[in-house]
């Protein structure tokens, strides 16, 4: 196997109300051996769980030598700890939620409001009086309705559809209600109050086919990271500074009607019920083997942040798709008695 590779630790602060994740890992255990090895088996780039801000493991592998398409879609530069750059596919969904929520704090964005109050008129293939119908909400929580070349299908909040091209539109909303760039509302809302260095926005290659949303959010495990810790503090940076209010956080993942599992656009542990993308109606909770009040950031190529607030819990895996097509369960069923839970 590939070894791992070196690892340097970041301490917060000291005196910080609330302390940044510290990425100097603990020695592990043979159950969290045994959670290593499975996932460095499932062409995993990067592995990194935090429990109470303290980094219980981090592992970071090199990409294989047969992993050329992945490269050049998704793999950008290695920062200097090793870890890769990726484009870390729809978990930009749930970074694009907290904007949202801070935008809503700013007064500058309604999300009971029609989409085409903030991009005008025509956005979709939808007919005219159809179209108005679609508020912001219904893009946040994926019921707009259209399918995904935009053209209606069902009235806007009746069903539940994973609809990445619709879900664009909301990054084009934010910007319009910004009256700036995503980038920098990205930087200046999020990504500089949380401390993460090494996220921005990114044109994708011609490798990646465009799907309706030809910008990438490229990252690596320790800020998606810090982002799973603002997650846990309830919306709060390094130091205690809020950086979305209270309601505007609890917001983000109040249940959609048509799916209890999502939220807006984040996933939610412990629905009586699934529906995930390009699937249908599963009965139970999202991850059976994890605690019900998990929430996750998901993208394709299995990109996964879970945070667990009731355990203090960050976990954060990037990588190539796994080959286990049961990858979240079975991460769990190894995770869970490796932390005690």
């Amino acid at each position: 196997m590939t070894p791992a590779l070196s690892r340097r630790g970041l301490m917060a602060g000291a005196g910080a109300l609330i302390a940044a994740p510290a990425f100097a890992a603990e020695p592990v255990s043979p159950a969290m051996q045994a959670v290593l090895d499975y996932v460095q088996g499932q062409k995993t780039t990067g592995f990194l769980v935090v429990r109470d801000r303290k980094t219980l493991t981090e592992r970071n592998w090199t990409l294989p030598a047969d992993a050329a398409q992945f490269r050049a879609a998704f793999a950008y530069e290695t920062t200097p700890d090793g870890e890769l750059l990726e484009d870390v596919a729809s978990q930009q969904k749930s970074f694009v939620a907290m904007l949202a929520a801070v935008a809503v704090d700013k007064g500058l964005l309604d999300v009971d409001k029609p989409v085409s109050g903030y991009i005008g008129a025509g956005w979709s293939k939808a007919a005219p009086e159809q179209e108005q119908a679609i508020r912001v909400i219904h893009l946040l929580n994926m019921t707009s309705g259209l399918d995904e070349k935009l053209v209606y299908v069902a009235p806007a909040g009746s069903t539940f559809f994973y609809n990445t091209p619709a879900y664009a539109m909301t990054k084009r909303v934010l910007a319009a209600a910004a009256k700036a760039p995503l980038e920098t509302i990205t930087h200046d809302w999020l990504t500089a109050p949380a401390g993460m260095t090494r996220t921005e926005w990114r044109k994708r290659p011609a490798a990646l086919a465009d799907v309706g949303n030809p910008t990438g959010l490229v990252t690596c495990p320790r800020d998606v990271a810090r982002f799973g810790q603002v997650v846990l503090d309830g919306g709060r940076a390094e130091g205690g500074k809020r950086i979305v209010s209270e309601a505007a956080f609890k917001a983000m993942f109040v249940r959609t009607a048509t799916n209890p599992a999502y939220g807006r656009l984040w996933w939610l542990n412990g629905a009586p019920y699934t529906i995930r993308p390009l699937a249908n109606r599963t009965e139970g909770p999202l991850i059976p083997a994890a605690p019900a009040d998990l929430v996750a950031a998901l993208g394709a190529m299995d990109r996964k942040l879970y945070v667990v607030p009731s355990r203090k819990l960050v976990v954060v895996r990037m990588g190539q798709a796994a080959p286990d097509k049961a990858f979240d369960q079975q991460l769990w069923l190894r995770l869970a008695p490796a932390l005690g839970i």
